[in-house]
């Protein structure tokens, strides 16, 4: 009897620590950093672009044409997905369909196939592209290795873990200098796994927490240039990689 208490007990003890561990976890994983006040105006429509939200996504589409090119987006770990709402917003205001996943626990890891989702909801759209920050860009990789209809991939912050040196996609990753978080070298040591003529881009005195609209993460480096001009040329990088989709 007294074996049998023993075992009970500590079988109580174990159940009570698993309870705290994944509580815990859940806490911390929702202590997501926070969207700037010009991520919140940019989820605002526009005469270029019209914002809304469906199905939990943030949705931006150009108001001047029908676009045929969209980009889905998977944000970084523990980043509430609102804070790229700027970038969305400035690449649907050049004609491309942009969708923000906001992520279960704000971990991409949990969401790999939201882009299969998303793709399935907008059946006019003719190419796809998907793009993630830090650790979102691994995901969106992920999910690039099990599918054969998205055509690229935009990396910010980020690199595969998986090979897609032989996938038929167009490929982008971007990078800052200054990023403390993912060191630069790391991205370019990624390259072996992106296709050959997948297309590095280094935003001088860019950070990682330049990649989005959330303040400065810890751990991260202060950027020698403004949020806006890390903007433009992430947003003009992106682009660049969704208008070879037409070619």
């Amino acid at each position: 009897m007294r074996q049998f208490f023993s075992w009970k007990r500590l079988f109580v003890i174990i159940l009570l620590v698993a309870v705290f561990l994944v509580v815990g976890f859940v806490v911390w994983a929702n202590d997501a950093l926070q969207p700037m006040p010009e991520a919140i105006a940019a989820l605002q429509s526009d005469s270029q672009v019209q914002v809304t939200e469906s199905n939990g996504w943030y949705v931006f589409t150009p108001t001047t044409a029908q676009p045929t090119t969209g980009l889905i987006f998977y944000p970084g770990g523990r980043v509430d997905a609102r804070a790229y709402a700027p970038q969305m917003h400035a690449i649907a205001n050049d004609g491309y369909l942009a969708v923000i996943t906001p992520m279960p626990l704000n971990l991409a890891i949990f969401g790999v196939n939201k882009a299969a989702e998303v793709e399935q909801a907008f059946p006019n759209i003719q190419h796809w592209a998907v793009a993630g920050h830090s650790l979102g860009g691994s995901m969106a990789a992920q999910f690039l290795s099990g599918n054969t209809t998205t055509q690229g991939l935009a990396l910010w912050a980020s690199y595969s873990a998986v090979d897609l040196s032989q996938a038929a996609i167009e490929a982008v990753s971007i990078y800052g200098t200054n990023d403390g978080v993912a060191a630069p070298q790391s991205v370019l040591d990624g390259a072996s796994k992106l296709p050959a003529d997948a297309v590095f881009v280094a935003i001088e005195g860019g950070n990682h927490s330049g990649f989005g609209w959330y303040g400065l993460q810890p751990g991260d480096n202060e950027a020698s240039i403004t949020r806006d001009e890390q903007t433009a040329h992430t947003v003009a990088a992106t682009v660049d990689m969704l208008a070879s989709l037409n070619q």
